[in-house]
This record gives C-alpha cells, sequence and structure tokens, in this order.
C-alpha cells in the first residue's frame, strides 16, 4: 500500500482532520443586541429585583421544576444565590432584557465552556413569563448561537435536559438542535434521578439554521398584532 492510500485509510478510520484550528477565545461579557431583547451579563445589583420580580409571576413555581435550585421565597435568598452562584465566567450568567420596558425578564448561560476543542454549553435557562413564548425568548437564543458561532468559532453548541422534560426538549427541536440521546442516571437533584437527554448544532448545521432564524424574525413574518405567519419549525423544515 502506497503512502497516500495509506493516509487515506487511516483517516477513514479515525475521522476526518481538523485543518488549521484555533482554540477559541472565551465568550465576552459584552451585551448581545437584537431588534426584541438584550443579553447582558448578570450584573445581580442591577437585574436581581428585576428578575425576582419577574420569576415571581409563576405563581406555581413550575418553572423551578427541572432546575436543580430554587425556588426562592424571598429576594434576600434568591439575590444571595444570584451572589454565590451566578457571578462567575462558567456558568458564564447573561439576563436577557425587554428592550421595549429596560427590564430584566430571564436567565441564561454559557457552561461547560471548552474554548481548545470548541465545545460549549447553553444551560441554567429560566425564562419567566414575561418572556415565554415570545419573540424575545426566540431571539435571545439565536443571539447566543450567533455569539458562539459567528464572533468566537466555536464547532459544537450543546442542550441537556432532564428526559422528563418535555417542554424543554421540545424548545431545542424547534431552535435546530439535533436529538443525540439520553444518557440515563447521568445525575440526581432536589431527590430525584435525571436521564439526560443531549441535543447539539455544530458548526456546519449553524448556516442553514442561522438563515432561519432571520427569516422567522424578519418583520415580513409577523402581522400587525404581531402574531407569526410562519413557524419557526416550519422554517427550519422548509430549509431542509
Amino acid at each position: 500500500m502506497n503512502k497516500d492510500r495509506f493516509h487515506k485509510k487511516i483517516g477513514q478510520e479515525i475521522g476526518f482532520t481538523v485543518d488549521d484550528w484555533h482554540v477559541c477565545q472565551l465568550p465576552s461579557r459584552t451585551d448581545m443586541n437584537g431588534s426584541f431583547c438584550r443579553l447582558e451579563a448578570l450584573n445581580i445589583d442591577k437585574h436581581a429585583e428585576d428578575l425576582y420580580h419577574s420569576f415571581s409571576e409563576d405563581t406555581d413555581q413550575h418553572n423551578w421544576t427541572y432546575l436543580p435550585y430554587g425556588p426562592f421565597n424571598d429576594y434576600e435568598s434568591f439575590y444571595l444565590w444570584l451572589e454565590e452562584n451566578c457571578l462567575g465566567a462558567d456558568p458564564l450568567f447573561h439576563a436577557v432584557i425587554d428592550q421595549y420596558n429596560q427590564s430584566a425578564v430571564g436567565l441564561a448561560s454559557y457552561l461547560r465552556i471548552n474554548p481548545k476543542v470548541g465545545v460549549i454549553e447553553v444551560g441554567h435557562i429560566h425564562f419567566s413569563p414575561k418572556l415565554q413564548q415570545t419573540v424575545m425568548s426566540t431571539e435571545a437564543m439565536y443571539l447566543m448561537m450567533q455569539r458562539i458561532f459567528d464572533e468566537l468559532g466555536f464547532r459544537r453548541y450543546e442542550w441537556k435536559c432532564d428526559a422528563l422534560n418535555t417542554k424543554s426538549r421540545k424548545s431545542a427541536q424547534r431552535l435546530g438542535f439535533t436529538f443525540e440521546g439520553v444518557f440515563r442516571q447521568a445525575t440526581m437533584y432536589k431527590g430525584r434521578n435525571r436521564d439526560t437527554a443531549w441535543y447539539a448544532i455544530i458548526d456546519s448545521d449553524w448556516p442553514k439554521i442561522k438563515q432561519a432564524f432571520q427569516n422567522w424574525l424578519d418583520s415580513e413574518n409577523f402581522d400587525e398584532s404581531g402574531q407569526q405567519k410562519t413557524k419557526l419549525q416550519m422554517t427550519l423544515d422548509l430549509d431542509n
């Protein structure tokens, strides 16, 4: 076997090579600005009060079910939790700001950040009732993806959730993530077992997904009352 054929055979067996790879930069703390929302690196003195009041609109506290912390029964304990857990570099928490009234209405973070191999996860997603099922919530997820792929050049963007969390799983699929399997008994929290469902977007997926987001977020996709004309999932399907 000649040298070229040998290298080709070995390449097929061990996977494709990554040419000209450079370690990614870490996500910055600069704002991510959209038409409907803005993401700011969490500043508890600026955001905590808005977040607490926004989360308090979830009166049955259902939104805390699949998070490993909370609910918090008073502002002081919520503030202390933010202070002790949410100000580091990984996870890197962001507040979602409503561009209309400039209030903080949700949280999301980058975590398990590995710039050496270009892998990063989105998590700690907690959208208040003010943010759920709004254009802002979709735009916030788009802005976080755009930073990772377009600005920083990551190769893989992960979404993980409790396999029982059907809302999170549907959201991942709607946003363009590909289901990759379930890790059984991956962890425990709040005295419960968690089987973890894994989803991901890789860099080769991103151009098509990005175009679908841009089509969906275009002002022409909404009527005078602000209702979407074409669903995002439908847009993604049409682009396949």
